[in-house]
């Protein structure tokens, strides 16, 4: 019988390749097999040990320098100095949990919640965004009393028990419990939107269905949950506003919208500090239920939170008690205020905006010379670049893994996104600049003529 297909993205490292690698490289590949266990993953054909960042530069244990372009985590560059002296002096100072009074966390909240639409009011925290969006779907069941939870096709939210049960990235379809639906992703380019006047209704639609749905078999409907790049599914930002449908058809249906933030937020689409945003306009502003942020909050330093209308939790907190012992820790806190206030400082948002735009017209215009890229999308420093056998307009997974690596090869590093693990995922910490964007497209020209010679 021939061996199931691994779970994920496909550049993932096969461990049955490992006497393939440099000696020094598979020795540590086996320490690690054998410590940390068969379920952790490690990228590309031959993995990459890092030793140093700083700022869009990660450096290997011989020294050698590669140039992030998938790492968000760092939004403001590996090893930030801001953010690195605020974790120092907290940390030699005092760091505590939140049944404490502490001003550093009630700045920091006024701060965060100043960024979000007048109607979310309150902020939780917790250490990841696994948890935030745990917390997330905790709150929404308790409100609606309802159970049913509908996400998109190849959603990714989270490891936790509840939230590795609505991410089918993870297992696939097939692993969603009864109490979860799927809906396509909104590609606007590949999606048929016959009868319906706008992609937006159409996905207004898709997701009614599935209400309808979970309602046919006794199920009452709690949640939407959805990132708003739809980062996992492909990466999918177009056209503006198309989410605005969705949520009155939720809203409608006694349901409660998350918007997940992890990986849009913090001003990565360049348009809006918050991907949702996105959808908003004045005369129809989009206002989630409940956000969770993640990632990029503490530059690295695990912190992460649910924030919410007043009225969500009212009842929660009520019969229930919420504790994080780390959530909200006073270093926590002091990381992702320096984070804050280098984003505003430093002009990332505006910057991912103008590099953003920059890249993405480089990479069309590669696309003339390349048949095999059949799309550019995405807002700001986090864009997908869609990869196709040009005969048919097939997904091209073999290319997308051939250039990946050969982007490794290159010291260039770059993730996948999508289902069908076609697209390149373009996600570089905020401080990315035209120079490193003009650095990656001329690696990827170089990447692509290799593979595509080969293939």
């Amino acid at each position: 019988m021939a061996s199931p297909r691994q779970v994920g993205p496909s550049n993932y490292f096969n461990p049955a390749s490992i006497d393939a690698l440099p000696e020094g490289t598979a020795n540590l590949v086996r320490r690690r097999l054998a410590t940390l266990g068969p379920a952790y993953r490690l990228f590309y054909d031959e993995p990459v040990e890092f030793v140093r960042g700083s700022g869009v530069h990660l450096y290997d244990v011989a020294g050698n320098e590669y140039l992030d372009v998938y790492n968000n985590v760092a939004s403001c560059g590996h090893a930030h100095p801001r953010v690195a002296a605020a974790i120092a002096q907290q940390a030699a100072t005092l760091s505590t949990h939140t049944r404490y009074l502490n001003q550093a966390i009630v700045r920091y909240s006024e701060d965060l919640l100043a960024t979000m639409p007048d109607a979310i009011g309150h902020v939780m925290y917790t250490c990841t965004g696994s948890e935030a969006c745990d917390l997330a779907l905790r709150i929404a069941k308790h409100r609606t009393g309802g159970t049913g939870v509908i996400v998109t096709r190849n959603a990714y939210h989270g490891v936790t028990t509840e939230i590795a049960a609505i991410s089918p990235s993870l297992g696939g379809v097939e692993s969603l419990p009864p109490w979860v639906r799927w809906v396509p992703a909104p590609d606007s380019a590949h999606t048929d939107i016959s009868g319906c006047s706008s992609l937006g209704e159409w996905f207004a639609d898709q997701v009614q269905q599935q209400i309808d749905d979970l309602a046919a078999h006794g199920i009452r409907f709690a949640a939407f949950i959805a990132d708003s790049i739809f980062a996992s599914d492909g990466v999918f930002s177009d056209p503006v506003g198309f989410l605005a449908p969705v949520r009155a058809v939720i809203e409608a249906a006694g349901g409660v919208y998350i918007a997940d933030e992890v990986q849009p937020g913090f001003g990565r689409t360049g348009s809006a500090m918050w991907g949702f945003d996105r959808h908003s306009s004045a005369e129809q502003p989009f206002v989630p239920d409940l956000v969770t942020i993640g990632k990029p909050m503490g530059n690295g330093m695990p912190i992460a939170a649910t924030l919410m209308r007043p009225e969500v939790i009212e009842e929660f907190a009520r019969d229930m008690r919420y504790f994080n012992t780390y959530g909200g820790n006073a270093m926590a806190i002091a990381a992702a205020q320096a984070v804050l206030d280098v984003i505003r400082d430093e002009g990332l948002q505006a910057n991912a905006a103008d590099v953003g735009d920059y890249l993405r017209r480089a990479l069309r215009e590669l696309a003339t010379r390349y048949p095999h890229i059949a799309d550019v999308r995405g807002d700001g420093l986090f864009i997908a670049v869609e990869l196709v056998i040009p005969e048919s307009g097939e997904p091209n997974e073999a290319l997308m893994l051939s250039v990946v690596n050969g982007l490794r090869r290159r010291r260039v590093l770059i993730g996948t996104a999508g289902l069908l693990n076609n697209n390149l995922k373009v996600r570089p910490p905020l401080v990315f600049s035209r120079a490193d964007a003009d650095r990656f497209v001329s690696e990827l020209d170089g990447a692509l003529a290799e593979s595509t010679v080969t293939s």
